[in-house]
């Protein structure tokens, strides 16, 4: 298996105690902040396990999403139309799997079957212009040694646990480590606004992912 694409491992990591260690917690174990958000589905782990493989992130929407989202875009749908840009091509689908349309610039750090699935990025995501550091050539151990000053690193992981007889707690967190001081306090004013935003979206992949498994 190419650990540059990571797409599927039989087991993950094992903790000293031999019980089943988290990627999140092997490639990103020390960050400056975290976010989780958590959702109880009304099905199996096996079934929310192929919903969340098969989830197309082009269809989790929202009021403030799609604002927030056409906002962003505004600029770029003008400079289009005035021809001083060339039009971004949009993916079909945007799945987490990667099947069928993955997340770019994003690196798979790997997947356990019906239990987690995590990505890594890195960047200078505090910008006003995000600049976004070419993960494509990195293994997932080389992602979680990146040290370079000016950047960030951010892992983000969706994990499925029995919950009771026929359903699963799902659980989404985003985990974000500053490389260094200066970096780090520039960071500190971003999250402070943009993190209420970044729960929001999570919100809405978990209650979309809800919907799946139930429809």
């Amino acid at each position: 298996m190419d650990m540059r694409n990571p797409t599927q491992l039989a087991a993950g990591p094992v903790t000293a105690a031999g019980t089943p260690e988290m990627l999140l917690d092997h490639y990103l174990p020390h960050y400056s902040v975290t976010l989780a958000e958590h959702a109880i589905v009304d099905a199996d782990v096996a079934t929310t396990w192929r919903a969340l493989r098969e989830l197309d992130l082009l269809q989790v929407h929202t009021p403030l999403l799609d604002a927030a989202f056409f906002v962003r875009g505004l600029p770029q749908k003008l400079a289009t139309l005035f021809g001083r840009a060339t039009p971004t091509e949009v993916p079909a689908r945007l799945t987490l799997s990667g099947d069928g349309g993955g997340l770019a610039g994003w690196l798979s750090l790997g997947q356990v079957p019906e239990r987690e699935i995590v990505l890594g990025a890195v960047g200078r995501f505090w910008q006003p212009n995000i600049e976004w550091y070419d993960v494509t050539t990195m293994t997932p151990d080389e992602f979680a040694a990146f040290a370079e000053p000016g950047w960030g690193r951010i892992a983000a992981g969706l994990s499925l646990r029995p919950y009771g007889k026929d359903r699963t707690l799902v659980s989404y967190e985003a985990r974000t480590a500053i490389n260094d001081r200066t970096s780090a306090r520039r960071f500190a004013w971003y999250w402070l606004i943009v993190s209420p935003f970044v729960a929001h979206v999570m919100r809405a992949v978990l209650t979309t992912l809800r919907e799946n498994c139930s429809a």
